[in-house]
């Protein structure tokens, strides 16, 4: 049966709420008729929680927050434009909001809440327009006004490594970035195509990464160059961020073949501008992101019918040389086949990634074991033989007897998997090609040392950016020879209350019970409000709990029946088709002008959060539910009750969209 949300993306607006179902009359149990009867002496407290698309984000941004200031209903200091102010709100936890809002896959997204009413927000979107802003209007990075004097050494210059020198600036740690390409930037700059990245946008984040007075070191490579025994004396601390640069070849017979390469060779070969032509025929092993930027890369590049031999592309790749630019005149459309081990529904590669691939000419096969490579007389690959996998007997699939086929190629890219380059480092490496970390990203056993990124393993772009922002923290709490905190529950950037009260110039004073703490009355007063309901003596917010830290709000807290059927506002993709795709290194996605980003901010539901709707104050029956006074409010701060007045009939919990009311005060 169609969900709601299948019919919203089916266009049609028939989606209706009902918190209670027929015949609901009975309580599902004891607890439920003590804490939600009609009337009980329970009355309304205000309770902060996580929203899922946070919780869902490895980089840990409050995403609702500045989904929030978009929208206007968080309002920034006085004399900040609210693009600047949602872009800070964004970079506490990333760097990088115009290359995130551009190629993270968005788990965010899949987590939104407002999937069950039609369709998620367009988080990615939001992101893009709050960093291109940012670049385009040049606003900068400050690092901390005290200077620590201790310095830490961070090997490797992609998104990991810099995201932690970012942190560790803004607490006041000297940084010197060594990486042994030409520049920086990582997986970033050599794995992804500028079709996808603009140069310009991630160069512009980089930059402004070590204008905050980051000491960069370039061709430098730690162990070979430099040696680690002498970077250790040099540092107060050493951070490992090195990626994972090596592929993983295929594990079959005959993968030795000079025209059998590595997709991350080839993506870095491209990315430098040396690969300008790939063979007529291309079969890519994998599934995976890079897998998809290495066919749809082919698809651009295309191929000469009368190549030289220097010129092959495996040649370019391994560096041997380059192609010249005259060469690529004539060039047609290769072949481009991408084959998985897993079903076409289940490759690990964003679902879009795939769908784009596809209508660039890009032919895709799933359930494919590669079993041997099939040389020539000269010993190079002309074809792939695969065979077909049955998943229907469980978890691990089976190869179906006579199923084996020759894919026929020119060219063979295998990208399954990649691991370090321990050139000087070999007794970092764990024997899979990785660095083994602790919670805290600590290198076990290694005091001094610590590790974040793809070289702990591979993962997304805003996972290794989340890393890298705790590593940060690691790093400091052992400079100052702190113990290490215990990371909250729920580990991501919170909406802070008193932050935002000290912003906005009401900062609370303090409250401090007359008498001994075992003679204390509890009462009105230790809860932060007096017989009104309100502050006492200036102190009291109301009766407000954050659980952020622990708790992510679902959708089944929230009063679905305020939010309308609202169609998501897309951005425009200039994904080209297969007869379009040949030479075709235009950017593919352009973002939502400021009007659009500003409509698509409010279909966030700020799950956890009062968004200042006036539902509870509209509703409730007693008068109970009372706006703060304009000088006294703020985010978070919009209602109180007067608890003279509240009768606990739960109204106003009922009817808040966001679940940020819980019927949980006792009597007084």
């Amino acid at each position: 049966m169609a969900t709601p949300a299948d019919k919203a993306k089916e266009g049609k607006a028939g989606f209706t709420f009902r918190m209670f179902k027929d015949d609901d009359q009975e309580w599902p149990s004891f607890q439920s008729r003590i804490f939600t009867a009609d009337e009980t002496d329970k009355c309304p407290t205000y309770v902060h929680k996580t929203p899922p698309c946070q919780a869902s984000c490895p980089s840990g941004e409050d995403i609702r927050g500045w989904l929030n200031i978009a929208r206007g209903i968080e309002k920034p200091p006085k004399d900040v434009k609210w693009q600047e102010y949602a872009f800070q709100r964004a970079a506490d936890a990333n760097p990088f909001p115009s290359m995130m809002g551009r190629v993270c896959p968005a788990p965010c997204q899949t987590g939104c809440n407002r999937n069950v009413v039609e369709d998620y927000v367009g988080i990615n979107a939001v992101e893009q327009f709050i960093g291109d802003w940012a670049l385009q209007n040049n606003i900068a990075f400050k690092p901390a006004e005290q200077e620590s004097g201790k310095k830490v050494a961070v090997i490797g210059g992609g998104p990991a490594g810099l995201a932690a020198a970012y942190q560790l600036r803004r607490k006041g740690h000297a940084v010197t970035l060594f990486d042994d390409h030409d520049e920086l930037g990582g997986m970033a700059k050599y794995g992804v195509p500028g079709y996808r990245l603009p140069r310009d946008s991630l160069d512009g984040e980089i930059n402004r990464i070590i204008d905050m007075g980051v000491k960069v070191k370039l061709k430098t490579r730690i162990g070979v160059d430099i040696s680690l025994a002498d970077l250790e004396k040099e540092n107060d601390a050493i951070l490992f961020a090195i990626g994972c640069k090596s592929g993983r070849g295929l594990p079959v017979p005959g993968a030795e073949a000079p025209n059998c390469i590595t997709g991350v060779a080839f993506l870095e070969a491209f990315n430098q501008g040396r690969l300008k032509a790939v063979s007529g025929r291309v079969v890519v092993i994998g599934g995976g992101d890079t897998s998809i930027d290495v066919v749809s890369v082919a698809r651009r590049l295309g191929y000469i019918k009368e190549m030289a031999e220097t010129e092959r592309p495996e040649y370019i790749v391994m560096g041997h040389t380059a192609h010249d630019v005259a060469i690529t005149a004539k060039k047609e459309g290769a072949e481009v086949m991408l084959i998985s081990r897993q079903p076409v529904e289940k490759m690990n590669a964003a679902k879009h990634e795939i769908e784009d691939a596809q209508r660039e000419g890009v032919t895709i096969r799933g359930s494919l074991q590669p079993v041997k490579v099939i040389l020539d007389e000269k010993g190079r690959a002309k074809a792939l033989r695969v065979v077909e996998l049955d998943f229907s007997g469980g978890a691990k699939p089976v190869e179906k007897p006579g199923t084996e086929i020759d894919l026929e190629a020119d060219l063979i890219v295998s990208a399954i998997g990649q691991m370090g380059d321990f050139r000087g480092m070999e007794d970092f490496n764990n024997g899979k090609g990785l660095i083994n970390a602790d919670k805290f990203y600590q290198v076990p056993g290694k005091p001094g040392f610590f590790v974040c990124g793809d070289i702990i393993r591979p993962h997304l772009l805003t996972t290794v950016i989340g890393q890298g922002s705790i590593a940060a923290d690691s790093i400091d709490h052992y400079l100052k020879k702190q113990e290490m905190a215990k990371r909250p529950k729920v580990d991501v950037r919170h909406f802070n209350l008193l932050e935002k009260l000290q912003e906005v110039g009401l900062t609370p004073q303090a409250f401090k019970p007359d008498g001994p703490e075992d003679e204390r009355p509890i009462d009105r007063g230790l809860r932060g409000t007096d017989e009104q309901g309100k502050a006492v003596g200036g102190f009291a917010i109301h009766n407000y709990e954050d659980r952020a830290d622990a708790e992510v709000c679902q959708s089944n807290e929230l009063f679905l029946g305020h939010f309308q059927y609202t169609p998501r506002l897309k951005r425009t993709e200039m994904v080209p088709d297969a007869n379009e795709v040949l030479g075709h290194f235009k950017e593919r996605m352009l973002g939502l002008d400021e009007k659009q980003t500003v409509e698509e901010a409010k279909r966030c539901m700020s799950c956890g959060m009062c968004f200042e709707c006036d539902n509870c104050v509209i509703y409730c029956p007693q008068i109970a539910v009372k706006r703060t006074p304009k000088t006294e409010s703020t985010m978070g701060r919009y209602v109180y009750t007067d608890y003279d007045l509240c009768i606990g009939c739960h109204i106003c919990a009922d009817v808040c969209p966001t679940g940020y009311i819980k019927m949980g005060m006792g009597d007084h």
